[in-house]
């Protein structure tokens, strides 16, 4: 009887989180190479731009939005990591699973089907970036720049933001024959939203006419999410926009990427 019931429960499982404990596994093997990339860089971001511009900043100009450089500037590091952590999981290992290395087809011989795949994958790099999330957040407080409970979230955030770039890329990704598309995001894409997204400097200092086109850039959303949670006010109508944007980032690109997997292992 137990037995029986044992094996039921078993049964409920989703497949995808095979997929899950497949690069949880991997991650085990290889976790000290994104050490530095994951958690050392942005401290030092967080030190040179925080504590060394934030100083030349204060000096000179005083208060940004009524508070420290560092305190303004850390909750945008947070976003920022996200994006780089979903953007780099989601292009060159989708690339290599799918044409290079061909893990991709290896698991839809076993019961997986590309849908797992993608939900797996994605699982995966939710977690990444929740425990990432965690330790930013620990950083930051321990520089003294939260100034709310709100400030609990951020983990959450960073999934939310790091998933909303992961999910359209790893779409796009799947359905690349050679990473040389890949240059152009990080040139035309990634690096414009690093600098200007009101990550280190507020919308306040944009001309007029660069406003809007600012507000247009997925990371802006994310760093006013996570702005608003470290300080612990903000519009409600502002905060639904944002999770609204992210939000809808990640559903279509989820839906974009199981379609896209099953085309490419189909073919």
């Amino acid at each position: 009887m137990d037995r029986t019931i044992r094996r039921g429960r078993t049964r409920t499982w989703p497949r995808w989180h095979r997929s899950l404990w497949y690069h949880g596994a991997f991650y085990l093997q290889t976790w000290r190479a994104s050490v530095i990339s994951t958690f050392l860089f942005p401290l030092l971001y967080l030190a040179s731009m925080g504590l060394g511009v934030g100083h030349l900043v204060s000096a000179h100009t005083g208060l940004v939005e009524g508070r420290s450089y560092l305190r303004f500037v850390a909750p945008g590091l947070l976003a920022i990591t996200a994006m780089n952590l979903g953007e780099s999981e989601s292009m060159w290992p989708v690339l290599g699973a799918v044409k290079w290395v061909r893990t991709y087809h290896a698991a839809v011989a076993t019961p997986l089907e590309p849908e797992d795949i993608v939900l797996g994958k994605l699982a995966w790099v939710g977690v990444r970036l929740f425990f990432t999330g965690v330790v930013l957040t620990i950083t930051i407080a321990f520089f003294g720049a939260l100034n709310s409970w709100w400030a609990l979230t951020l983990p959450l955030l960073a999934v939310l933001i790091g998933l909303a770039f992961a999910a359209p890329l790893m779409a796009f990704a799947s359905t690349r024959e050679s990473d040389a598309s890949f240059t152009s995001i990080y040139r035309f894409l990634i690096i414009p939203m690093f600098l200007f997204s009101a990550t280190f400097y507020p919308m306040s200092q944009y001309p007029g006419y660069l406003r809007p086109v600012v507000q247009l850039m997925p990371l802006y959303h994310g760093v006013a999410l996570a702005r608003s949670a470290a300080f612990g006010h903000a519009e409600v109508g502002s905060m639904v926009l944002h999770l609204t944007v992210l939000g809808g980032m990640l559903f279509l690109g989820l839906r974009s990427a199981k379609k896209n997997l099953r085309r490419r292992l189909a073919s």
